[in-house]
């Protein structure tokens, strides 16, 4: 009967303990941060946990170098990409992965392994890693309490992710080419019913392709919609960046009359952007 009761309660404890901990929330001493960023035609986001250095020295210490690094606290630090892009020049498929990392007083490795979804890296293997390149660690002016991960200097086709904590700031060029894949789409959509004629102009203008088919497509919108000041707006930006300085003061001063009707501050101070510029030119 002793032995029975014994082994109840070795059963029941466990048990019990799984209850109790979903009933008492408490929050982890490393927080978790998701982040996302769009980027190209897709999205890149990171999910991580944020150790604080309270008062230690992280890397080369806490953080020995030469050993992989969950890259944060409790679990891997997550990578989700949602179309192609290249890494520090290193292409990466749309899929999820975690982010290794090791340090290195003059150089760290970094890397994705296709287990995306796994605790610390007690069992990382590196049989299941899809990249691995280097990179220069550089001395930050400020010591940093928090690790921090974050997109930094983005555009539509490049920008970085750092890694920062401590003094020490590692960071990684992203850079995709999308070019081609929106011209071959705006090519497409405009054989369709509803031309995307405002956004197409804007991306022809944003990227100095043909100005000349970018001013005929506005104008075809402008006809649909005759009264909107942002339409005056970018037509009178085109027309300056073909040259046609009468035209362009002539459209930014009635996307200025429209805007001044509504109100709209911002059109306004657009518009009178766009006459300045015409002053100048």
């Amino acid at each position: 009967m002793r032995i029975t009761t014994v082994l109840l309660l070795s059963i029941g404890l466990p048990l019990l303990a799984a209850a109790q901990a979903q009933d008492l929330k408490i929050p982890q001493p490393s927080t978790t941060q998701r982040i996302e960023q769009e980027f190209g035609l897709g999205t890149v986001s990171i999910t991580y946990s944020r150790p604080n250095t309270k008062g230690r020295t992280i890397f080369g210490a806490m953080e020995p170098y030469g050993l992989v690094w969950r890259t944060g606290a409790n679990a891997a630090t997550k990578l989700k990409l949602t179309d192609s892009i290249n890494l520090d020049g290193h292409p990466l498929a749309p899929g999820e992965y975690s982010l290794f990392t090791i340090p290195g007083a003059n150089e760290w490795i970094i890397i994705l392994n296709k287990t995306a979804n796994q605790w610390g890296a007690y069992a990382y293997d590196s049989t299941k890693d899809v990249l691995r390149f280097k990179v220069r660690p550089a001395k930050m002016d400020r010591k940093l309490e928090t690790l921090t991960i974050q997109f930094a200097n983005m555009n539509v086709e490049q920008g970085d992710l750092q890694i920062m904590w401590e003094n020490t700031m590692v960071s990684m060029k992203m850079t995709t080419d999308v070019d081609a894949r929106i011209m071959a789409n705006i090519d497409k959509a405009m054989q369709g019913e509803r031309k995307p004629w405002y956004f197409a102009a804007i991306y022809y203008y944003n990227h100095d392709k043909d100005m000349h088919k970018a001013l005929a497509w506005m104008q075809e919108y402008d006809k649909v919609q005759p009264n909107e000041y942002n339409i005056k707006y970018w037509m009178a930006r085109i027309q300056l960046k073909l040259g046609d300085k009468p035209g362009a003061i002539a459209t930014a001063n009635e996307g200025l009359r429209l805007a001044t009707a509504e109100p709209n501050a911002e059109y306004i101070r657009l518009n009178k952007e766009v006459l300045e510029a015409a002053k100048h030119s």
